[in-house]
């Protein structure tokens, strides 16, 4: 199984401005992300920005960069013209690591491209873990997932799914085991990141802001399996990056 690894990269953060140049104990967290994507089985790893900021210090610890439009509507449309540019045949496995996840463990890229290999039915895969926490289970920024007997995502929602209807009922303090928080991770075949950007956005996108569901709304399978390893939240803001410096 061949792929690569493109890790989008954007300058601009209203909570967290300059993010990817942000130094994380002598190297900016764009540098921590590339090295451990650099760490999995991809055959490339690009970054794709659309500010010449982090394209210089991309080149200056040795990443491959793609230059992007700066007017894209979403991360997977700048990921489209990556894979446009590039020229990549339409069956290629291109995995999409998010630039602000310095802690991703390696094996998880190597666990989504792989899913997507071998699913053939699939024309996307992404990941997910048990929710541990009643407040993550109920918080509307936690965005959860059910899927089929055949590991297909049936609904990504903000809402808490699957409601435990008899349980609540009597109180609302444990959640249940089959209660899933989607990990933003996606493996794609590039054919379909070309379909992606032709599709207007769905009813059911616009009402959560999930961009996934576009992939659903129009009959494209997205697999999904439990993470072969815990997976640390992204940095959003200046109390997530102190707290990853302090802790290593």
């Amino acid at each position: 199984m061949e792929f690569i690894v493109v890790i989008p990269a954007r300058y601009a953060s209203s909570r967290l401005p300059g993010k990817p140049l942000r130094d994380i104990k002598g190297k900016s967290m764009i540098q921590r992300v590339w090295e451990q994507a650099c760490k999995s089985s991809a055959s490339r790893v690009v970054i794709a920005t659309d500010d010449q900021r982090i394209e210089e210090a991309a080149h200056a610890f040795g990443a491959k960069v793609c230059l992007t439009r700066d007017d894209h509507q979403s991360g997977t449309d700048r990921l489209q013209e990556v894979t446009d540019k590039l020229g990549l045949d339409a069956q290629q496995i291109v995995v999409n690591v998010q630039g602000d996840e310095p802690m991703i463990p390696p094996e998880v890229i190597n666990q989504v491209a792989s899913n997507l290999a071998n699913n053939q039915e699939a024309g996307v895969a992404t990941l997910c873990e048990p929710v541990g926490l009643i407040e993550d289970f109920l918080n509307p920024n936690t965005v959860k997932v059910v899927a089929d007997n055949n590991q297909m995502a049936a609904y990504f929602s903000r809402a808490s799914i699957p409601w435990p209807r008899d349980a609540f009922s009597v109180s609302q303090d444990s959640v249940p085991s089959e209660a899933r928080r989607h990990i933003g991770i996606y493996a794609y075949k590039v054919d379909c990141l070309n379909q992606f950007i032709k599709w207007d956005r769905a009813p059911l996108e616009i009402l959560e802001s999930l961009e996934q569901l576009r992939f659903l709304y129009n009959n494209i399978a997205i697999h999904i399996a439990d993470a072969v390893s815990a997976v640390p939240g992204g940095i959003d803001t200046e109390d997530d990056l102190n707290s990853l410096i302090n802790s290593l």
